[in-house]
């Protein structure tokens, strides 16, 4: 009889990779998928290759490969569910991975054994397991290609869109300045600190202010979620036009996110002789950008890497590596910030979306490192979200310093965050309360040669670049009236006007 050929156990090595991009499609790019699937697809030929001229069993190696890779890539989610959880051997209290990590062991070791003591003919699980392998697969790459294939189809009529620029002319590239767009991700405002936190931040408005620039009082954001806040603030209008061209019910950010990296504030500025600097963050639509003339890298994890290898059995040992990598992107990007103006000719337009001081929270307020452990999410606002605020507040105010002290120019610098806090949970109805939470940011504007004569106490980011383009380039922008939105996560495209209820305050 002719055997079967065990390929179940490439695909299922390979199966929660492709699952996972599938789930994140909008979130990642191919390249993030690619590499780990040709590591685990290699590993697993090795392996099957190995044990079946050991074992001389073709098909009993297959089985052993498929539960190595089934055991490898499931131990992330059961310690997801049993995140919290802990028990106490004498005087050490241990968590769920001393738990689950010898119970992995276990299984493995039974699973091996009652493999290898199979008598019978295994031609027919094998060839079973082929075709759920080969379908579990084929689910995922469908829904990947019919992602593309849409996305594709939308893509053009929306980043197509212009406003309402003006005549375009080429600036004088010997004195334009430079210009530093800063998110500081979950910055919130002094008002929204002292109220929800009980914390007065009046000494880095002080700082600012000292130095020029103009604190926005009581700002507020567009919106209170990032991927549409970038979008929205990077086009210099209001974006709720998606919602009727996605649905209310969708979750597809490929528009918002083509958006953020492909930008009208770009193009216009390239056209005015300007290069784009752009720092990568190591999420979504800012994880990098292909549009930059340089897209400065800092750490190697991206998210996609991370949340994969944290849904597999290196949970344990990767945290700290990731803990690590995250914060080395974070100083980083302060350190090299100042030092972009010396690598780059002609006048700049430096984008650097900062993911602090939202959670994970890595950083003490001494910057020092806190749990090692890049899951303390949401769970943990009130606990360690100050901290990390303090020490980010230090660092922008030595980049602050750093940046006006080292421009022949004086630059343009908008620090800006992309929504508030949130220390209340999603499903929690948006009561006013929350609302000033989710929607209160930093935001401050260094706009030298009495540009800040401008701004005004009301303005939100859809109207940042409009009145900067009026400001510096004699454009005609008219400024749109300042809306604010809310909507949530799981239906980021359910949007409620909530103008009346937080700029009527």
């Amino acid at each position: 009889m002719r055997k079967s050929i065990p390929a179940h156990a490439v695909l299922l090595a390979i199966y929660p990779i492709l699952f996972l991009y599938a789930r994140n499609v909008d979130f990642a790019v191919p390249s993030e998928a690619l590499g780990p699937v040709a590591l685990a697809a290699g590993l697993s030929i090795i392996l099957l290759i190995s044990l079946s001229l050991v074992l001389r069993d073709r098909d009993k190696a297959g089985l052993v490969v498929s539960l190595l890779a089934i055991l490898f890539f499931s131990y992330g989610h059961l310690s997801d569910t049993l995140a919290g959880f802990s028990f106490t051997v004498g005087q050490v209290s241990l968590g769920a991975d001393a738990l689950l990590l010898p119970l992995w062991g276990l299984l493995l070791g039974l699973g091996v054994y009652s493999i290898l003591k199979m008598r019978r003919q295994l031609h027919i699980v094998t060839n079973v397991l082929n075709i759920v392998a080969v379908c579990l697969v084929l689910f995922s790459l469908t829904a990947i290609v019919s992602y593309g294939v849409r996305t594709r189809a939308r893509l053009p009529q929306s980043t197509a869109e212009s406003t309402d620029a003006g005549p375009v002319e080429s600036a004088d590239v010997d004195t334009a300045r430079d210009i530093y767009y800063i998110i500081l991700d979950a910055y919130a405002s002094s008002e929204s600190l002292e109220e929800v936190w009980g914390y007065d931040n009046q000494e880095f408005v002080d700082h600012l202010s000292e130095r020029g620039f103009y604190v926005v009082p009581d700002a507020k954001s567009n919106y209170p979620l990032t991927f549409l806040s970038l979008a929205s603030s990077l086009n210099m209008r209001y974006i709720n036009y998606l919602a009727d061209e996605l649905g209310a019910q969708s979750t597809d950010r490929s528009q918002p996110y083509q958006m953020t990296q492909e930008s009208e504030v770009v193009r216009f500025l390239r056209s005015r002789g300007y290069k784009f600097a752009h720092f990568q963050s190591g999420w979504g639509s800012t994880g990098r950008n292909p549009y930059a003339d340089r897209d400065i890298k800092c750490g190697n994890v991206s998210e996609f890497t991370e949340v994969l290898v944290r849904t597999t059995i290196l949970r344990p040992l990767a945290n700290r590596f990731i803990s690590h990598d995250r914060r080395e992107v974070v100083l980083c990007t302060f350190e090299t910030l100042p030092e972009v103006q010396q690598t780059m000719d002609g006048p700049l337009f430096v984008f650097a979306h900062i993911l602090v001081p939202h959670p994970p929270f890595l950083f003490g307020p001494d910057g020092e490192p806190i749990g090692g452990d890049p899951g303390l999410r949401s769970r943990d606002w009130s606990q360690y979200y100050l901290g990390q605020l303090e020490f980010v507040t230090e660092k922008v105010e030595l980049l602050v310093d750093e940046l006006l002290a080292e421009a022949e120019t004086p630059p343009i610098i908008i620090l800006q965050a992309d929504h508030g806090t949130k220390s209340i949970r999603e499903e929690d109805e948006p009561n006013h309360r929350i609302l000033r939470e989710r929607l209160g940011i930093l935001n401050a504007y260094y706009l030298p040669d009495d540009g800040e004569e401008l701004l005004y106490e009301t303005i939100t980011p859809v109207n940042t670049f409009r009145l900067v383009f009026n400001a510096y380039f004699d454009t005609n922008y008219d400024l749109l009236e300042d809306r604010v939105y809310f909507c949530k996560l799981k239906r980021p495209y359910d949007i409620i006007d909530v103008t009346d209820v937080l700029l009527g305050d």
